[in-house]
């Protein structure tokens, strides 16, 4: 038995196929990148993304094979409005890192309805402003994963699973249904919204597919890495360090005491649902991680390659007390100062190249450390080993900085982006490849643990990090 998995990021669509013994094959990837029309725009061409999801998984399929179900991941809260008849799209992909909202989301607050501008709330408001300001036309709403379910099952199926439902900002806070109050105060008629179904189990057929295989797992990347690492019982988490960082820690039945953030910044999400059971979780999020390695390589020229930054950090043993602090676009947990900014500190004429690169990786390696002290904080556990994926985590010097700023053993993921295992899992358990998320768990194995090799100093990062705050006040006023 097989699942195949279409797995939408930011800057790309993948198609793979996993193997009951956890194993992916068949591999094929496209590019499909944002652009940015104006600062603080991000959009994406929706129908180029549908191509690029059929063309992937077409791909994987023959080499492959029948598979027996078909998962799907996806970048969460980045918005699509298309016409229900046509199937074309009515306007652009509004990207989650949009920030053309920001007045919209401000104003709901007078109102007393608190959404932010990264989900989805106020982009459908402003796309259906758009493409039918009167709200007559017969539109769809959807995230990326039901923008992709619509497509694979040739417009048959409206649908997204509960970890996407919750971070639109239009979903009740304890996972019941779409908020009346937040749709009427965003003149959201409900025919728009798509059926809210469970984050494992059949929901149709992939009619667009060879042998219509049956779409039977849906779940938003973070949620999907975190069951793709295993994460399933209370007290597990796992770190994706992509272009950004997100920390995720199951809770289990029980949901967050706070509303919408804890007083150590973190969110209430769900983790997934799977028959009507909701298990809960939390997650902090820095918003530089990977970033701030590209910005060494694209900005000022200092590494050729991201895996370079690496081999030229580890040319020195330490960074001679330079310290660095990823806030290129703000900072989120625990602070959430959207006017804190980058930082580089302590330098001397001494500091080379092999310094400024460590900083940066050891910079990213505390910002993780800081998440964890954080889901700590706001949910009470004690988070055990670190399971950790995406692109950082193929790099040796920033994982074993990790490790010494946690003082937690890193597990490293088997495959860099585990999103696809998650989507396989969720699937796979709906048709029989695995019985349950024991099954999942048991499967699951790192592929290399890297233990703490020495103490770093948490109060001299502080210190640096205190420095990174505040450096443009009128953004950092602004409290989402």
């Amino acid at each position: 038995m097989s699942v195949l998995v279409v797995d939408v990021g930011t800057s790309g669509v993948r198609a793979a196929v996993v193997r009951p013994d956890a194993s992916v094959e068949h591999v094929h990837y496209r590019e499909v990148l944002p652009s940015t029309p104006a600062p603080g725009f991000v959009e994406f061409d929706a129908r180029e993304m549908a191509d690029a999801a059929l063309d992937v998984a077409a791909a994987a399929l023959a080499e492959a094979g029948a598979v027996d179900a078909v998962g799907i991941a996806d970048q969460r809260s980045s918005t699509i409005v298309w016409d229900r008849a046509t199937g074309e799209p009515v306007g652009p992909g509004v990207g989650w890192q949009d920030l053309r909202t920001v007045g919209m989301c401000l104003g709901l607050q007078a109102q007393g309805i608190r959404v932010a501008p990264n989900v989805s709330a106020t982009k459908l408001a402003f796309l259906l402003d758009m493409a039918d300001s009167e709200r007559t036309r017969d539109l769809c709403f959807g995230t990326v994963d039901t923008w992709v379910a619509w497509t694979l099952s040739k417009g048959s199926l409206h649908v997204t699973d509960l970890s996407n439902a919750a971070v639109t900002g239009m979903f009740r806070s304890d996972g019941s249904d779409w908020s009346e109050p937040t749709l009427e105060a965003l003149r959201v008629p409900p025919s728009v919204l798509p059926t809210v179904v469970d984050s494992s189990g059949v929901v149709g057929e992939a009619l667009a597919l060879p042998g219509s295989p049956p779409i039977a797992g849906i779940a938003g990347d973070q949620q999907a890495s975190l069951i793709g690492q295993g994460c399933v019982r209370p007290g597990q988490a796992k770190i994706t360090f992509g272009t950004g960082g997100m920390l995720d820690l199951c809770l289990g039945d029980r949901r967050p005491a706070f509303e919408m953030r804890g007083e150590a910044g973190c969110f209430p999400i769900v983790a997934w649902r799977i028959g009507g059971h909701i298990t809960w979780g939390i997650e902090a999020f820095m918003l530089t991680a990977g970033q701030a390695v590209e910005w060494l390589r694209d900005d000022i020229g200092v590494i050729s390659s991201s895996a370079e930054s690496a081999h030229v950090a580890a040319r020195c043993d330490n960074t001679g007390d330079v310290w660095f602090v990823p806030a290129l676009l703000g900072m989120g947990t625990p602070a959430w100062d959207f006017g804190a900014r980058g930082t580089l500190v302590g330098m001397t004429r001494g500091t080379g190249r092999p310094e400024v690169v460590r900083a940066v990786l050891e910079g990213v390696a505390h910002r993780g450390a800081d998440l964890v002290d954080a889901a700590e904080a706001d949910t009470g556990m004690s988070i055990g080993a670190l399971r950790v994926d995406g692109g950082m985590s193929a790099n040796p010097v920033f994982v074993q900085a990790l490790a010494d700023a946690t003082q937690r053993s890193v597990e490293l993921s088997p495959v860099t982006e585990a999103t696809t295992l998650g989507a396989a899992f969720l699937a796979g358990m709906a048709v029989g490849v695995w019985k349950n998320t024991d099954d999942v768990a048991r499967v699951w194995s790192p592929r290399a643990v890297v233990e703490p090799a020495r103490h770093t100093d948490r109060e001299r990062w502080y210190a640096a990090r205190e420095r990174a705050q505040g450096w443009v006040p009128e953004l950092s006023s602004l409290d989402f």
